[in-house]
């Protein structure tokens, strides 16, 4: 059974979201007031919307309280974006995803019930300081403060060795989770698969082991 999103408040940010989970399969239905935002998102994904996603009544009867996550991407209104967090919580959505102006407004959103906030702004200006003072990194997925997951272009000392001879948890305190060789992706990584040049590696550990992994390699 397809995973159900709801996207609500379809700017930059909840459009390129809603566009994304349809495309990687997800079903996804989109709220918004705008009959243009609405009409054009209505050819990417499974259902949209035009509606006051402050109003509760309309919120219901759209089956809000039946999809899996919420992701609430008004920001800019942060008293629209407090109430509909606060009702679509209330309708008994499982996970609940809300864009946040600031501190502040995260720190409410988290308080009212939203299981993540997210800051579009900054965290797209720590992904690009991240990948600019690397040459290896490609992309990383922070999971909390203090884990991440990578993807690592294969360093050239690694080129040509297997996974149990590198034994990335000792060296570096990593785990390689899959390693991504052109267009394949294979996630059912074994202990003699060796590394080819080109690979990355998508490996996961503690965001400090993570940062390290270039300069403990070239201390070797």
């Amino acid at each position: 059974m397809k995973k159900q999103f709801v996207i609500i408040g379809c700017g930059r940010f909840g459009s390129s979201v809603a566009m994304k989970l349809s495309e990687l399969g997800g079903e996804v239905l989109v709220v918004d007031n705008n009959e243009n935002i609405v009409q054009r998102l209505s050819e990417t994904v499974t259902y949209a919307v035009q509606a006051d996603a402050t109003d509760e009544h309309a919120l219901k009867s759209l089956g809000i309280g039946n999809f899996d996550v919420a992701v609430v991407t008004i920001g800019g209104d942060i008293q629209a974006s407090i109430l509909i967090t606060l009702m679509v919580k209330e309708l008994g959505v499982r996970h609940i995803v809300a864009k946040a102006q600031n501190d502040l407004h995260a720190k409410v959103l988290y308080r009212i019930g939203a299981d993540r906030v997210v800051f579009p702004e900054r965290d797209m200006g720590i992904r690009v300081a991240k990948n600019l003072v690397s040459e290896n990194l490609i992309d990383f997925i922070d999971l909390s403060s203090e884990y991440s997951i990578l993807e690592i272009k294969a360093l050239e000392k690694w080129v040509g060795k297997s996974l149990k001879e590198l034994d990335m948890r000792a060296a570096y305190g990593i785990n390689v989770i899959a390693i991504k060789s052109g267009l394949d992706l294979d996630v059912s990584v074994y202990p003699d698969q060796k590394i080819r040049s080109g690979d990355v590696l998508v490996v996961i550990g503690h965001n400090e082991d993570l940062e390290a992994i270039e300069t403990r390699d070239e201390k070797k």
